[in-house]
């Protein structure tokens, strides 16, 4: 059994790791089975938080305003990644290849093998209805804290694995595998795009933010339309 990690999870404004942006990451480093270390943030983003993942998370724009700018959160994540080869999470495919995206955006890589209970679940428990992680949580009577906040649920998953080794301790599947994720091309915004943007988001006195630098040529245009529909077009 894997006994040192880092568990992870993260909070995203949707499914897509090209088209949504990451709101939270959580991680607790795990050695020899024990906490050694926690990292936690909220993420900026430049748009309206969708309604339905503020009902989900409990995150708010309000909230988001106060954390940390794409860059910075990515960086000072994979600073404190730095010497953990080996992730563990719920699906931990889903958070990598939402990180790994974000640091491919800011000119960083990062590769990793990972441990997820999602996978192990599949394979130990078929009979059972549901294998979200709140479900399992239940069947192991494992309290799980603020459901879908990322370090409560980095936590949860790191109790689930502890768990379910323990009720199967002769099984060999507890093995890190390699993740993979093949990030589809982005093109990046037009500098027509960017004028246009800074134009609209003056006339509303509303504030360039320094990740907006990165934004994608569909990210952009996304954005205004969202600006226009809310705001209104761009006077002449």
């Amino acid at each position: 059994m894997v006994t040192d990690y880092l568990a992870v999870d993260i909070e995203t404004t949707g499914l897509s790791p090209e088209k949504d942006r990451m709101i939270e990451i959580g991680a607790v480093k795990y050695i020899n089975g024990k906490a050694a270390g926690e990292f936690s943030c909220l993420i900026k983003i430049c748009q309206k938080l969708p309604e339905k993942i503020t009902e989900l998370t409990g995150i708010t724009d309000e909230m988001l305003a106060d954390g940390r700018d794409e860059r910075m959160a990515v960086t000072e994540f994979l600073a404190f990644a730095e010497g953990c080869p080996v992730l563990l999470g719920h699906n931990i495919g889903f958070d990598y290849s939402f990180i790994k995206v974000a640091a491919l955006r800011f000119g960083m890589e990062f590769e990793r093998e990972a441990l997820d209970t999602l996978h192990f679940a599949k394979k130990l428990h078929p009979e059972l209805p549901s294998r979200a992680l709140s479900a399992l949580c239940a069947y192991y009577g494992i309290a799980q804290g603020r459901a879908h906040r990322a370090v409560d649920d980095a936590v949860s998953a790191h109790r689930l694995y502890c768990a379910m080794a323990a009720e199967f301790p002769g099984h060999d599947g507890f093995v890190a595998r390699k993740l993979s994720y093949k990030p589809r091309k982005q093109e990046p915004m037009t500098l027509k795009q960017k004028r246009y943007l800074c134009d609209l988001l003056r006339q509303n006195g509303m504030e360039y933010m320094q990740e907006m630098e990165y934004l994608s040529k569909s990210d952009a245009s996304r954005m205004i339309d969202r600006i226009i529909f809310t705001k209104g077009k761009l006077l002449s």
